[in-house]
């Protein structure tokens, strides 16, 4: 029988704000930009969240919630640094970790028990060597399956450890919100509410067939849900399978609309190399760009280009992004830009000539240099002189490039 954990490091980007400036702590702190921004919260403190604030919540409206707040950009680099700190210690626990974002991992336990003991005698261990070799706090969830360990440890914040042992996990999250099952998100909430379903126990009670024909798959994956199953999208899979992105993309909102076309334009570049560090990281290519331009009345339009062939070379995305740019922009000021990589392959495209193979392999050798160098250094560190204008500050979220264990190398490919 199996035993997973899933570890949920509390109020990451603020507690590693604190490590820097103890002052923080015991304060509400906003970490994801200042209040007169657009944007939205990353991270807010415990302290912070008695007032409302929490992640996803618009900048402005968190400052009129909580106007008292400290209000911070964040430092990603910092994040992603200790990321591969708390990776370091889950592999001392285990050989099986899946990072699921930038501050929450997935553990195989399985018949580790003879090493670290009984679970919860395994999960303190974990708790005090995080907090000795990071500084972090974090939450435990423990259970036979994926998605009852993510509820586990979500009920155990901030700071403890929760075991639903085999058998009790239709009785553990029968009186939940039926919004505490991942992936049921206000639309799926406010149909089931529709339907009289508020408690999970209330979902379990229905019958599969109603729910597949309400909700289709979906509506079967909910069933599997509201008994303690891993069931539906990305529970379905096993731990530290590393499954490939199906598209990849990044996008920047700009603090005052702009018809700079050189800031437009080194903008777009720079989200071109951050998706082709996504894909690189992947080992995919993509045979799909697309542009999404939003304007300052919110009008927002997406273009695609279809690609001869296969690519995860920077410079290629740059000049498919541009050439959709300057073709559909209309001159209005833009508040927001985004460029999209789709028809993801784990091949790349055969070339046109010896010519071409001879300039892709230079690119590729010097990309694979930049990467190591964004590794070390960091991702700003490094940039195509196209991108260079382009560096704006990075937004703080939680599947930022450069996270442990993502790169093919780990994840056994090539």
């Amino acid at each position: 029988m199996k035993t997973i954990f899933h570890v949920d490091m509390d109020a990451f980007f603020v507690s590693v704000e604190e490590i820097f400036d103890p002052s923080l702590k015991g304060k509400p702190v906003v970490v994801g930009g200042r209040p007169d921004q657009r944007g939205v919260v990353s991270a807010a403190s415990y302290a912070a969240r008695k007032f409302g604030v929490h992640s996803a919540l618009p900048l402005r409206t968190a400052y009129k919630l909580c106007p008292r707040a400290i209000f911070l950009d964040g430092h990603p680099e910092r994040y992603r640094e200790y990321s591969h700190q708390v990776f370091r210690v889950l592999q001392g626990f285990s050989p099986v970790v899946e990072m699921a974002s930038i501050d929450e991992a997935y553990l195989d336990l399985t018949g580790t028990q003879r090493l670290l003991g009984p679970p919860l005698q395994a999960a303190h261990r974990l708790h005090e060597t995080m907090k000795r070799e990071t500084g972090l706090n974090c939450s435990v969830g423990i259970a036979r399956s994926r998605m009852v360990a993510k509820v586990c440890s979500d009920q155990a914040k901030p700071n403890g450890v929760l075991w639903i042992v085999p058998g009790a996990e239709a009785r553990f999250l029968a009186p939940l919100d039926v919004r505490r099952i991942p992936g049921v998100g206000q639309v799926t909430e406010k149909n089931l509410h529709a339907l009289g379903i508020r408690k999970v126990g209330d979902l379990a009670r229905l019958d599969e067939a109603f729910l597949e024909a309400r909700f289709g798959k979906w509506g079967l994956a909910l069933a599997g849900k509201a008994r303690g199953a891993d069931a539906g999208g990305w529970f379905d899979s096993e731990i530290g399978a590393g499954e490939d992105p199906k598209s990849i993309s990044h996008e920047h909102t700009f603090d005052t609309d702009t018809t700079d076309l050189t800031r437009l334009d080194a903008t777009l570049a720079r989200l071109s190399e951050k998706v082709g560090r996504r894909l690189r990281e992947h080992g995919l290519f993509t045979r799909t760009v697309q542009l999404k331009l939003r304007y300052s009345d919110f009008s927002t339009i997406t273009r695609a280009h279809t690609l001869d062939r296969a690519t995860g070379i920077d410079i290629e995305l740059i000049e498919h992004a541009r050439a959709l740019f300057l073709k559909n922009w209309n001159g209005r000021p833009v508040r927001l830009v985004g460029v999209h990589a789709g028809s993801l392959e784990a091949a790349e495209g055969q070339q046109m000539s010896l010519l071409d193979n001879s300039r892709q392999e230079r690119w590729r050798k010097a990309l694979e240099a930049v990467d190591k160098l964004r590794d070390r250094y960091g991702e700003s560190s490094v940039s195509l002189a196209s991108g260079m204008q382009g560096g704006y500050q990075e937004r703080v979220h939680e599947n930022p490039e450069g996270l442990p264990g993502k790169g093919p190398e780990r994840q056994g490919r090539r």
